[in-house]
């Protein structure tokens, strides 16, 4: 389970910088009911990469489940993932233009809820690295519980960050709005710099443990 989660970490840190999420919670932020709004957006969000993550699995797991040998399927799709996050760590470094994704009707609690659910399809990108994360939990032949349980803590590690946001407007109120904005700025160049390197490591990390599966029998990780 150790040897699981040194695999996991560095996915989990290139799938948590994710400026779409954190840049929708600060607008959520900015609403009459802030804390609320925020909450339900990041709850929202984060029910829906679970369950999106479930119905991965075992999609993953029927597809294995097809074949004579499983096993050497998980490493295939290890190498695609890997030339994937590859690709994208360098498509990534071209300049984005900013949009806003925000709705522009006042949110209530079961809105921002949904909103948060959808902003998955908004930063489909994103849910690469999630992928990955999902197939080393598969490589790991843990039981169904046991990977169920390593999903939803996953999910739990993805949105601890993301509390900032209700936390601050909770603790400062209406001085946490520049505060906020401010974190949001550096969150996006941050991640301008940082989400292609990581991008690429995690990808080069997949495709070596692939290569050394297909070349020597035996994984890496």
């Amino acid at each position: 389970m150790t040897d699981l989660w040194l695999t996991l970490g560095p996915i989990l840190l290139s799938d948590v910088v994710n400026p779409v999420l954190f840049a929708y919670l600060v607008y959520a932020a900015g609403t009459r009911r802030p804390v609320a709004n925020s909450s339900a957006a990041l709850l929202g969000h984060t029910l829906a990469y679970l369950g999106a993550g479930v119905i991965l699995a075992l999609g993953l797991e029927k597809i294995s489940a097809r074949l004579a040998n499983p096993e050497p399927f998980d490493f295939v799709i290890e190498l695609v993932l890997g030339l994937v996050l590859v690709w994208l760590a360098v498509a990534s470094r071209k300049p984005r233009e900013k949009s806003s994704q925000a709705p522009t009707a006042e949110l209530t609690w079961m809105t921002a809820f949904g909103y948060g659910a959808v902003i998955n399809f908004v930063g489909i990108p994103f849910a690469v690295p999630y992928f990955a994360a999902i197939d080393q939990m598969l490589k790991a032949n843990l039981s169904v519980s046991h990977t169920l349980g390593v999903l939803a803590m996953y999910n739990i590690a993805y949105a601890l960050p993301f509390l900032i946001v209700p936390a601050l407007v909770l603790a400062l109120g209406d001085r946490s709005r520049p505060v906020l904005a401010r974190i949001n700025d550096f969150l996006d160049r941050v991640s301008s710099f940082l989400l292609p390197i990581l991008l690429a490591l995690v990808g080069l990390a997949l495709l070596a443990d692939a290569v050394t599966f297909f070349a020597r029998g035996e994984s890496l990780f």
